[in-house]
């Protein structure tokens, strides 16, 4: 062999052997870093977001519900979405209940996971609905098998629009802050509830029961008096008059800070079209609000739009296939609300069916 002919042999060595112990220091790096926001793919990289995440401990999602052809089609909608979203990267969703406070089984017991708890009894609720909510969740959790440590309470006109993670960490629940949840500037009422031994009004938390993430433990705690702070609540006219249709919310925040929990407040949980108008990194809609605008794009607030999204436009039956989108200029958040009505309304087999 020449002298040009070793040296070619050594140079070729030379580089199978920087490359073997440059390869064996990545992998031992990626195996010595396993899940730490340092590991990283040397070739392509990752975003930040995606090395990032790790994975959390899964979360039941439950959403209480009637019989209602109002409450069966968003119950329906919001099912669809979660089987999308449900096994999606980012995801920490585990099953699903809907927790039907009817007393008896519907005609969805075979398309969604359902138990079936008992109403408050007749009168109790005084017309307000939402009063079964707390009462129902205490059911269900004497009840049910719940394999996930945390649960998401969840509710009928909730779509998830971004795969969701576990939002809450260790003993402290998440929660959305809602603007018009305001303990502070209603001490005199929530005094009544929350007495001053307890603490500052403070302690209470601006939010209301969903969405929440929160240990199973934990709400097997806060469940009982969530119930007992919402009846009492409605048996006192001055409060009743006070907090009106968000009454029970008031109540979960209160029940919460008596049993000394606070909660991670969040305002990436949730979006509200059409006063929230980018999906942005939000991870549910929750479609409350009616979106009227004109054939401009413009909201008219108040005033049936020429087009319009309203879900109580529906109260006796499912929205129809195929909804008109909106004119151009209306929100990105409106857009997407009801190009996701429509694709799951497309895809739910006898749509039309109450």
């Amino acid at each position: 062999m020449g002298r040009s002919s070793f040296l070619l042999v050594l140079l070729a060595l030379g580089f199978f052997f920087a490359t073997y112990n440059l390869l064996t220091l990545v992998m031992h790096h990626k195996g010595s870093h396993s899940g730490s926001e340092e590991l990283y793919n040397p070739v392509t990289g990752m975003p930040d977001e995606v090395r990032r995440w790790k994975g959390g401990p899964k979360f039941h999602v439950a959403l209480t519900a009637t019989d209602a052809p109002y409450s069966k089609w968003q119950c329906r909608i919001m099912y669809y979405w979660y089987k999308k979203m449900k096994d999606m990267y980012g995801s920490d969703m585990g099953g699903f209940t809907r927790v039907l406070h009817s007393g008896k089984p519907d005609n969805l017991m075979e398309e969604i996971p359902t138990v079936v708890v008992d109403p408050l009894p007749e009168g109790l609720d005084r017309g307000y609905i939402v009063l079964n909510r707390p009462w129902a969740f205490v059911q269900w959790l004497e009840k049910a098998t719940i394999e996930e440590e945390y649960i998401l309470m969840a509710e009928p006109d909730h779509i998830f629009v971004n795969p969701l993670p576990n939002l809450a960490h260790g003993e402290h629940p998440a929660a959305f802050p809602f603007f018009y949840i305001k303990p502070v500037e209603n001490e005199k009422i929530i005094r009544k509830f929350y007495p001053e031994e307890k603490g500052p009004v403070a302690n209470v938390d601006p939010i209301g029961n969903s969405p929440v993430i929160i240990k199973k433990v934990i709400l097997e705690k806060i469940a009982p008096t969530w119930m007992n702070v919402s009846l009492r609540m409605k048996d006192d006219p001055e409060t009743d008059k006070a907090f009106g249709w968000v009454l029970e919310m008031y109540a979960y925040a209160v029940a919460s800070a008596l049993h000394g929990v606070r909660h991670i407040l969040r305002k990436d949980f949730m979006l509200q079209p059409p006063w929230d108008t980018e999906i942005g990194k939000n991870f549910i809609v929750h479609y409350t609000y009616g979106c009227d605008y004109n054939m401009k794009g413009e909201l008219t607030y108040g005033k049936i739009g020429e087009w319009r999204f309203d879900k109580r436009s529906y109260l006796r039956g499912p929205p129809p296939r195929n909804l008109p989108l909106p004119p151009p200029g209306v929100p990105e958040s409106v857009v997407r609300l009801v190009k996701m009505v429509n694709e799951a309304t497309a895809n739910i087999p006898g749509w039309d069916t109450e």
